[in-house]
């Protein structure tokens, strides 16, 4: 004796295709306060009211009831369409996003024995750093005997920092003597008016 069994294939129910919430914001269904205090759509204050009520009221209108402050008494709850609030709520990160700027800090290591021709080629490469708006951290390991001789390391930092360009940068951190690294930071400076 054989078996068949048929498969059907329904078309998605409206309930199905709905906007899951994030897991901090309750709606409709999820609200489960006695009483809450409702907002319209528009702004209006529509007063305290039972939340069975507000939510038919949001479902009269084919909208949301959302809780927007939950630690007030009675919670506050407003209708709006929820879908369209989440994306313009992306919408808005998207673009703050994209006015931040993002300032990285590169590096640049010398030695106490430098030549004057690398620390040249070095000093353009910041500049460079500087002109995109990074910081730059200078790192100056002193290795061996080169420890009894830190005032000659320092003035290499110094003399490599007189090599950028006057006026476009500050420091922000002073050259110091770390264990067996001296090192120093310095930022763009603005102008901003």
């Amino acid at each position: 004796m054989t078996t068949l069994f048929f498969v059907f294939q329904c078309a998605p129910r409206k309930e199905d295709n709905f906007i899951k919430p994030d897991k901090t914001t309750q709606i409709n269904e999820q609200i489960r306060d006695p009483e809450v205090r409702v907002i319209g759509p528009n702004g209006d204050m529509l007063g305290i009211m039972p939340s069975r009520k507000a939510l038919e009221i949001a479902a009269d209108q084919g909208l949301d009831l959302v809780k927007i402050s939950p630690t007030a008494v009675p919670p506050v709850c407003k209708i709006i369409d929820y879908g369209k609030y989440l994306f313009d709520q992306k919408k808005r990160e998207k673009e703050d996003s994209k006015k931040q700027s993002v300032v990285e800090l590169k590096e640049v290591q010398l030695s106490a024995t430098i030549d004057v021709g690398d620390m040249k080629t070095k000093a353009n490469q910041s500049a460079k750093f500087l002109s995109k708006g990074n910081k730059i951290k200078i790192a100056l390991r002193l290795k061996g005997r080169q420890m009894q001789h830190a005032d000659l390391a320092f003035a290499v930092v110094n003399d490599f920092l007189a090599m950028l360009p006057e006026g476009s940068y500050k420091v922000d951190k002073p050259a110091k003597l770390e264990g067996r690294i001296i090192s120093t930071t310095i930022s763009p400076v603005t102008n901003k008016k």
